[in-house]
């Protein structure tokens, strides 16, 4: 079929914004309208002719009205082909019309979400009919008109006013796909509450709902493609403002969602991240939050060169007046002051992102392969201090186990093998991403002599794995470093502690591992 003449129109919507710009277009081409409820109502106080759906079908809504659209009457009008004579001649027989447009939206399941924790009130608004109406006009293109988007409203009236109150089948499968991507999303959305509901994480089935939020000028390089969607019940914006400069690219937001997730895991001082390629470069932890950024700052310059820093408090002029010296992509705070901000906003292309009203939420993650994927509950955990193992003749006292914590947590942000260096609760040195963790030792050690060099002595090393040889404990014994934490489990664990007491540095093993590939 081609373009096809709109004669009735079934409306039932709980969100009403801008309905009456339809109901014009509709009343000009002179489209019958059916509702109830709400929509009804709201349809006669604008002044416009509808006929009330139990009217229409001669069955009232019962059920507390969870029982209205659920009618032959209703599903023969949208589901008959209109070219079948079969199904012309049961329509005839039962006096059914048909109905050639459909405009629904859902029960506001994800805002009720948002809202209560009234398990009863949450599934009241399961929207049933709706979907059920939704999925039938979708399968029906090619008769029927489905619109469950009120940014649809403005498309629908100029392909009727272009088609003389007709459309086209191109239009009505494009409103099809949408619409079927709406029920999979509600439905989605509905499972997905379930398994949180009863504490299920790898469901049989796995489904996940996403809105995108904005198409992304490329992907990590510019030959692909990109969008970000929010995969959350608030599913209109992620929780940042973005206050100046250009807009964020894939790899911006990569960049800061690898911030987001080490700030989480320091909430007592000031917390300074700088993040290159999703790896942070710098990290340091402070009562007072110049010394964080100067100390992050100070870890490797050379690499924070067109980064993202990303603060746990609120940015100042003194602050604005260091970052405005350097090259950075991002500068993400917990607000900014005004002098800052007049500072910052000097620099066009620096984008500036308050993160004041931002929550990072621990999910699954995941990765994709083709037709497949992995996923795994997120590394929440440092290490349990009561299974520590202090396996040195040296124990480190409570202010050196407290910087211990300090460099194994960032350690399980860095790339596998990781080796981060920390002195005073600031990174000197980080290896990253190595095949070989002696590699990763040799190149934390080669940036700390380059940036950080009187800090190596009585230095701490954090492994995100244990030692399979000795040689890169050795390597960092002989930089400086004195105190190591590392998981252990070896099979040359002996060796290298009999390597540390003979060197008189302090091990410690965690028992958790840490890799972040």
């Amino acid at each position: 079929m081609m373009n096809l003449k709109i004669k009735n129109a079934l409306v039932s919507v709980s969100d009403k914004e801008n309905i009456s710009s339809l109901l014009r277009i509709l009343k000009k081409y002179k489209v019958n309208i059916i509702s109830s409820g709400g929509t009804y109502k709201y349809i006669k106080k604008l002044g416009y002719k509808c006929i009330e759906l139990s009217k229409y079908t001669g069955f009232k809504e019962m059920l507390d009205g969870r029982v209205k659209t659920l009618h032959p009457k209703i599903h023969a009008g949208i589901l008959h082909d209109r070219k079948n004579k079969s199904h012309k001649n049961e329509m005839d027989r039962q006096n059914f019309p048909s109905i050639d447009l459909i405009v629904v939206n859902f029960y506001p399941f994800q805002q009720i979400v948002t809202q209560s924790e009234n398990s009863k009130n949450i599934i009241e608004n399961i929207d049933i009919g709706g979907p059920t109406m939704v999925r039938a006009a979708a399968k029906n293109f090619n008769n029927v008109t489905i619109i469950t988007n009120k940014k649809d409203y403005l498309p629908l009236i100029e392909e009727l006013k272009r088609k003389n109150g007709k459309t086209s089948l191109k239009f009505r499968e494009m409103m099809s796909s949408k619409a079927f991507g709406l029920t999979a999303y509600y439905d989605s959305m509905i499972a997905n509450w379930f398994n949180n509901k009863l504490g299920i994480k790898f469901p049989d089935r796995k489904t996940f709902f996403g809105r995108k939020l904005k198409k992304l000028r490329y992907g990590e390089n510019p030959h692909q493609e990109s969008s970000i969607y929010v995969s959350d019940y608030n599913d209109k914006q992620i929780g940042f403002d973005q206050l100046s400069g250009k807009e964020l690219s894939y790899n911006n937001y990569n960049d800061m969602f690898s911030a987001f997730k080490i700030l989480s895991s320091i909430k007592k001082k000031a917390c300074t991240v700088i993040i290159k390629h999703a790896n942070p470069c710098g990290v340091s932890e402070n009562e007072d939050p110049f010394r964080s950024f100067k100390n992050a700052y100070a870890c490797d310059p050379t690499s924070a060169f067109g980064g993202v820093i990303a603060c746990n408090f609120k940015m100042v002029k003194k602050i604005a007046l260091e970052i405005s010296r350097n090259f950075l992509e991002v500068i993400i705070a917990r607000g900014f002051d005004k002098a800052s901000l007049n500072i910052l906003k000097k620099k066009k292309n620096l984008r500036i992102i308050d993160i004041s009203n931002y929550k990072f939420k621990s999910h699954l993650s995941m990765k994709s392969f083709g037709g497949s994927f992995l996923m795994q509950s997120e590394d929440d955990t440092v290490f349990d201090k009561k299974k520590l193992k202090f396996v040195t003749k040296l124990k480190p006292n409570k202010k050196e186990l407290a910087e211990i914590e300090f460099a194994f947590k960032v350690c399980k942000y860095v790339k596998s093998n990781a080796i981060v260096l920390c002195n005073n609760f600031s990174t000197i040195g980080i290896g990253a991403g190595q095949p070989s963790r002696l590699d990763s030792c040799k190149i934390a050690i080669q940036k700390t002599k380059q940036f950080q060099r009187r800090r190596l002595i009585n230095s701490i090393a954090a492994s995100d794995a244990f030692f399979p040889f000795v040689d890169g404990v050795k390597a960092l014994i002989s930089a400086g470093v004195k105190t190591i934490i590392q998981p252990g489990g070896s099979i040359r664990d002996k060796e290298v502690i009999d390597f540390a007491n003979k060197a008189k540095i302090k091990m410690v093993f965690t028992g958790i591992r840490h890799f972040n590939h």
